[in-house]
């Protein structure tokens, strides 16, 4: 790892409010009354109630959606025996994918207890506070003892997924591989390299899908697992061959698949180049696969890799699995997750590869017309399918081997509910940055001699989202880069003071002076102004010196504003531009505007507002649904303000009837689909959850997403500066490193987006 991502990392993980999950109350607790509901005297009447029939505990209680992540942490990712308490970042982090992808609550508990029968009992005790647990980093043999005992004891859905987390997806990635190869499963001879809880739960899934006991090699830190040997446990003797390999070379010559699971770069070319027609290689060591990917496709042009990294196609990762496992098993209050459930996975995420890949998958990958076949034999992970795909195959396998105690009966239902469960994260700016690292852009940071600029820069540098270009005196920049152990490499530095940009400035101000001159403007004004940086920068931008521009952390808003204006001007059509705000919200994204540029605008300037509001929403690949905000409910109240939305309203009704959208109406109304659904039935909003937020005037807008930011607690992105001709963003004043790295997305997105 290197210096600049240990550091980010462990600022990740300390800054602001330590770790990275907290426990957030679900009922009002605002009141006395409230309280005494939420504790004494009210709570005895739920206790009660569960006392009589302890299945309730699921009606009154959030146990139906809480995940216990368990470990005692000695086989903690590639970091080995390193104890509970070292292991509990990686605990928090399991916590928080299960939220992330499945809306699954999660307590992280790291038992100080490495032996066997200590750690069942401790597990057993608090179980019923759980309704399903995932066991995590418990190093073999124990662990599958460890899992036997749980399953078998206990009546709440119990998985170790360092085991059957692999062995679901890398099996589906058989299936499909298999598929593209055309050959059958009960011919193909497998290698194995590893022989820990991982592959043997892959070769028990392969087994259960039809490849033959016969036809498997496995190969353990000791060799080729035979009959001959005398220092196998019970596991590994199951697969001790009658034929001997002497080295894993010799197995690999004509065998159909290889499955890494052991460690980096252990497989030669030419072994790879030995292996049958259309061979499949799974090498799943990571960070480092047994043998590099480019280094295995330069061997042979027949190949199906898969890899446990994100950077390669084929990635085996068991975040397609886990979060919706345990979301199918806990919606039926299964028993159990038996192997019909984890064939049922298999399947499922199988068959999603082969449908049509959805526009905003291929827009998080940068990748256009994604489909089926050997760089694509499972499913992506930003993949919003999988939870409406792999959750009700479980589910309903649960039901048909009749482990479920809660069956479900509307599926139509349960897909939709479980659609809207994954509002709670759209990975909205992790999909920019997706975007970003495709085709990456030149990005001006006009404030370079600001330590935050220089770490933003270097985050996006190393993130791979942009090149920056750093603007301000050299030696200043070198001397923050110096002090603070900035890596950068080779940054490229343009100080426009400096006698080697003459030249450069001199051009920049004829442009700008024939762009100004019947405007007020001087050529020795123009001069002088291209000489501060945020007029140099915007003239880099116009003349294609560079693809965006970056300004406003320590100036305001308009002065920020007013060289954008100037130089790069508006796009075709655009009569004012507008600021909108993107916050991240349990609901996914919401998008305000407008909140940085105009004070009062009129009816018709609040159409054009919403236009291009509802444009920038779109090209987010998002649906836009537009609610525009007044104090006034259709019409219920008299006032300028009111009177001026409504009067836009009808004009975007009659000129965009495609347009969701609808108002005069108060926050709380558009904001509760179902309150304004009970009380106007007309809306066009009705059933739907609003997305978009369309402030009356600046204030409104201004303090409305301040206050959000501030009380709410929600990450804000922003400000995006609306109907330019060429990207220009402008920070808010004071912005933090993170949401510089995070505008910089938003202006490498833009970019991308007005130069296609």
């Amino acid at each position: 790892m290197s210096s600049i991502l240990r550091k980010e990392a462990l600022d990740y993980h300390s800054g602001g409010r330590r770790g990275k999950v907290e426990v957030v109350p679900t009922k009002p607790y605002s009141s006395q009354r409230d309280l005494s509901l939420a504790y004494s005297p009210g709570v005895a009447e739920p206790c009660l109630e569960i006392a009589k029939n302890p299945e309730d505990v699921y009606r009154y209680t959030a146990k139906g959606n809480l995940v216990a992540v368990i470990t005692n942490g000695t086989a903690v990712l590639g970091l080995g025996n390193i104890g509970p308490e070292a292991s509990k970042p990686v605990m928090e982090g399991k916590g928080v994918l299960f939220k992330v992808f499945a809306d699954l609550d999660c307590f992280d508990i790291e038992v100080d207890a490495t032996d066997v029968d200590l750690f069942v009992q401790t597990v057993k005790a608090i179980a019923p506070t759980f309704g399903g647990i995932n066991l995590e980093d418990i190093k073999a043999p124990e662990a599958f003892e460890i899992e036997r005992r749980l399953v078998e004891e206990l009546n709440i859905p119990v998985m170790h997924d360092d085991q059957h987390g692999t062995a679901i997806i890398s099996s589906a990635a058989l299936l499909n591989a298999l598929d593209v190869a055309e050959k059958k499963i009960d011919k193909v001879r497998v290698v194995v390299s590893g022989a820990g809880a991982s592959a043997m739960a892959c070769m028990g899934l392969y087994i259960q899908l039809g490849v033959r006991l016969e036809n498997i090699a496995v190969f353990d830190s000791k060799g080729h697992i035979h009959a001959g040997r005398k220092d196998l446990g019970e596991k590994k003797a199951r697969f001790a061959a009658k034929k001997k390999y002497a080295d894993l070379a010799e197995a690999m010559k004509g065998a159909d698949v290889f499955l890494g699971l052991s460690r980096g770069n252990i497989v030669e070319p030419a072994w790879v180049a030995a292996m049958a027609k259309n061979p499949i290689v799974f090498a799943l060591a990571n960070p480092d696969p047994e043998i590099p990917y480019d280094l295995a496709m330069d061997v042979r042009d027949d190949l199906i890799m898969a890899t446990g990294r994100s950077d390669h196609p084929n990635q085996v990762n068991n975040v397609l699995g886990f979060p919706f496992i345990f979301r199918g098993a806990m919606d039926v209050r299964a028993t159990v997750i038996n192997d019909e459930m984890k064939m049922a996975a298999v399947r499922a995420i199988a068959a999603l590869a082969k449908e049509n890949v959805p526009d905003e998958v291929n827009e998080a990958y940068g990748i256009r017309g994604m489909a089926f076949g050997r760089d694509f034999i499972i499913p992506k992970p930003m993949d919003p399918r999988l939870i409406s795909t792999v959750a009700p195959a479980v589910a309903k396998a649960a039901i048909d081997s009749g482990v479920a105690q809660a069956p479900i009966r509307d599926w139509d239902g349960y897909k939709m509910e479980l659609n809207r469960r994954l509002d709670i994260d759209s990975g909205f700016i992790r999909t920019l940055g997706d975007r970003a690292r495709q085709d990456v852009k030149r990005v001006v940071f006009a404030e370079a001699d600001h330590y935050k600029v220089l770490k933003a820069a270097e985050t996006a540098r190393d993130q791979g989202t942009a090149m920056p270009v750093l603007l301000g005196d050299r030696e200043t920049i070198e001397a923050l880069i110096e002090e603070h152990n900035i890596e950068l490499g080779e940054v490229e530095i343009i100080d426009p003071l400096d006698r080697s940009e003459l030249e450069r400035r001199e051009a920049f101000a004829d442009a700008l002076f024939k762009k100004r001159e019947r405007k007020g403007m001087t050529l020795s004004d123009a001069r002088r102004l291209v000489k501060h940086r945020s007029y140099f920068g915007s003239m880099m931008v116009e003349v294609g010196d560079a693809d965006a521009l970056i300004s406003g952390l320590t100036r305001n808003y308009r002065k920020s504003l007013l060289p954008a204006l100037q130089i790069i001007g508006m796009a075709e059509g655009v009569k004012k531009v507008a600021g909108m705000y993107v916050l991240q919200t349990k609901r996914g994204p919401m998008f305000f505007a407008d909140t940085t540029v105009n004070r009062n605008p009129t009816a018709r300037e609040l159409v054009d507002i919403t236009l291009m509001t509802a444009k920038a929403v779109r090209e987010f690949r998002i649906v836009p649904r537009i609610a525009m905000l007044s104090y006034s409910n259709f019409g219920s109240a008299e006032g300028p303000d009111a009177e001026k939305v409504a009067e836009a309203v009808k004009i975007l009704h009659d000129e965009h009837p495609d347009l969701i959208v609808d108002g005069e109406m108060q926050a709380n109304f558009a904001l509760n689909e179902d309150l304004a659904g009970e009380i106007f039935p007309f809306s066009a909003l009705r059933g739907r959850r609003v997305n978009t937020l369309i402030f009356p005037n600046l204030a409104a807008g201004n303090i409305a997403y301040k206050l959000m930011q501030e009380m709410g607690g929600f990450e804000v992105h922003g400000p995006v500066l609306l109907g330019m001709k060429k990207p220009f963003h402008i920070l808010q004043l004071g912005s933090s490193v993170r949401e510089i790295v995070n505008m910089v997305r938003i202006a490498a997105f833009d970019a991308q987006r007005k130069t296609t």
